[in-house]
């Protein structure tokens, strides 16, 4: 898949994240490139093709990207996305697997890290994932 092109599903965003996880990139860049894109491409399906089609994007389970903070990220995500518009989350992000281990901050300001445990919505939360209360919010 081009990694400049949108993502139409989660398994789109999990290859190219399975590419920079065995790049070894930051995984800050991976939260960046890979779930905050599938947050704004899921944003634009939902805004002119419906909630039908936002919803379908996380269907099926994605491929393992080889860092399990990435994958719970995603299943994050889409269990957040899920509960926000209220469509029923995919089954597959109930795998108690999709854990980070160890946790993941997604910030690299430690300062930040207390910040994080308080805020993140608790699909974050649950899975070891911890984001500010604007990691999601877009313009």
């Amino acid at each position: 898949m081009d990694p400049l092109s949108a993502f139409r599903t989660v398994d789109d965003a999990a290859a190219v994240a399975a590419g920079m996880v065995a790049a070894e990139s930051r995984l800050q860049d991976i939260w960046r490139h890979i779930v905050v894109q599938l947050l704004d491409d899921y944003t634009s399906v939902l805004r002119h093709q419906g909630l039908d089609a936002a919803q379908a994007m996380w269907t099926d389970r994605p491929r393992p990207s080889g860092d399990r903070r990435v994958d719970a990220a995603l299943a994050a995500l889409g269990e957040y996305l899920a509960r926000r518009n209220g469509w029923p989350a995919p089954p597959w992000v109930r795998d108690p697997a999709l854990e980070a281990v160890p946790w993941w901050f997604v910030t690299a300001l430690k300062g930040l890290h207390p910040r994080a445990l308080v805020e993140s919505p608790l699909s974050f939360r649950k899975r070891g994932v911890f984001i500010t209360s604007g990691a999601l919010q877009r313009a």
